[in-house]
């Protein structure tokens, strides 16, 4: 079994996101992605959404991607705030995990990472050390 730190660089290669940093969340059930813009519209009679998004940390770059709908589920947050969220579902790369996974959408800009990895997509796969960090590399980057 492949072992993460508390924090990690992975990639949502279907959504055109190459690097991005995610907190490792093992209390969070479903893995999130920040959104701070969404727009539901409708291809070939199928829900779908135009998801605005800040890929990086401290950037104000834009990156404008649509996904099929997968779901809208309520959703409460570690404040104890709920929320009903849209979920999408796209491919994680994340060292040699290459696997498709849920993603809740909320806007995340005071938060520190772009992306929360939850318990749903680490299950059976991963174990946490949380002394640790990047334990898998940056995607793309060579050793």
């Amino acid at each position: 079994m492949q072992t993460l730190g508390w924090r990690e660089w992975g990639s949502l290669p279907e959504l055109g996101i190459d690097a991005l940093k995610m907190k490792v969340d093992t209390g969070a059930r479903t893995s999130c992605l920040h959104a701070f813009k969404l727009e539901p519209f409708e291809k070939n009679g199928e829900a779908w959404l135009r998801i605005w998004l800040h890929p990086e940390q401290h950037s104000e770059r834009e990156l404008m991607i649509e996904s099929k709908i997968h779901d809208q589920r309520e959703v409460t947050d570690s404040g104890g705030h709920t929320e009903l969220r849209y979920v999408i579902r796209s491919t994680l790369q994340l060292g040699q995990f290459n696997q498709p996974i849920e993603l809740t959408l909320t806007n995340r800009d005071t938060m520190k990472f772009r992306m929360l990895l939850g318990r749903q997509a680490m299950r059976g796969r991963f174990l946490v050390d949380p002394d640790k960090s990047y334990l898998l590399g940056q995607p793309g980057a060579t050793a």
